[in-house]
């Protein structure tokens, strides 16, 4: 059943779809002649809980003219799964109990579990990165992604900037903004730590930490912008 599953398997299968895509990137770059190393890069940000994500994001995706997927993510992997955006949003980024699994498995309604999103999650994030030239902002894509074409940013700002920054989002009081924040934030560090057997607060998985306070949405993304630059241009490096 789709609840019988532990973060290694899961790992195991992302790793088994990371080979998947670099094989057929392989033979496809055989068959068009192109060298290896043409391969575009992606950028893939994890965040805390009221950093301007999405915003960021986004601006980055304006500078570069490239595809941004957040919420566009989710809407994708719905269309491939035939199923409804909304019915997968109580899945995005959070984890759901065996229990609730098996009583929804005899409801009438549409139902997908974790484990179908989580794969098909993953599926989705190796194939936008296996080609490249586009932002992912994240449902754990900055530690599913390889790192050889990935810049992997994570996110970081002062609690009280960021429950402010949710506050103001979502049309909170100071106490409810607060619990939004450790909601999201908890959420957030155990789906990927359950799916991907990685911490998400880690700072060796990741390229570039920013302070989203500090920096604005637009200091993000034009450092963000530099850094990929600069990766580009590394030695060893031609795309």
């Amino acid at each position: 059943m789709e609840h019988e599953y532990s973060p290694h398997r899961v790992a195991e299968t992302i790793q088994h779809l990371c080979r998947y895509w670099e094989e057929k990137r392989k033979a496809d770059a055989g068959r068009s002649g192109e060298l290896l190393s043409s391969r575009a890069w992606t950028i893939a940000l994890s965040r805390e809980a009221g950093t301007q994500g999405a915003a960021i994001g986004h601006a980055v995706g304006q500078q570069l003219g490239w595809p941004v997927y957040d919420h566009e993510l989710l809407e994708r992997i719905a269309q491939d799964m035939g199923t409804h955006t909304r019915l997968l949003e109580s899945l995005d980024e959070r984890r759901t109990s065996w229990l609730l699994e098996t009583f929804a498995a005899f409801q009438t309604a549409p139902f997908t579990t974790e484990g179908a999103y989580v794969h098909r999650l993953a599926k989705t994030v190796l194939a936008l990165g296996s080609q490249g030239e586009c932002v992912i902002v994240g449902r754990g894509a900055a530690l599913i992604l390889p790192a050889e074409k990935t810049l992997r940013v994570r996110l970081i700002a002062p609690l009280k900037d960021r429950i402010a920054t949710i506050q103001k989002r979502l049309g909170l009081s100071h106490e409810k903004a607060i619990r939004q924040v450790e909601v999201m934030d908890r959420e957030r560090d155990s789906f990927v730590r359950a799916h991907f057997a990685k911490d998400p607060t880690d700072a060796r998985n990741y390229d570039l930490i920013l302070h989203s306070s500090r920096l604005g949405v637009k200091g993000c993304a034009q450092t963000i912008v530099a850094a990929l630059k600069c990766l580009e241009t590394a030695p060893g490096q031609s795309g």
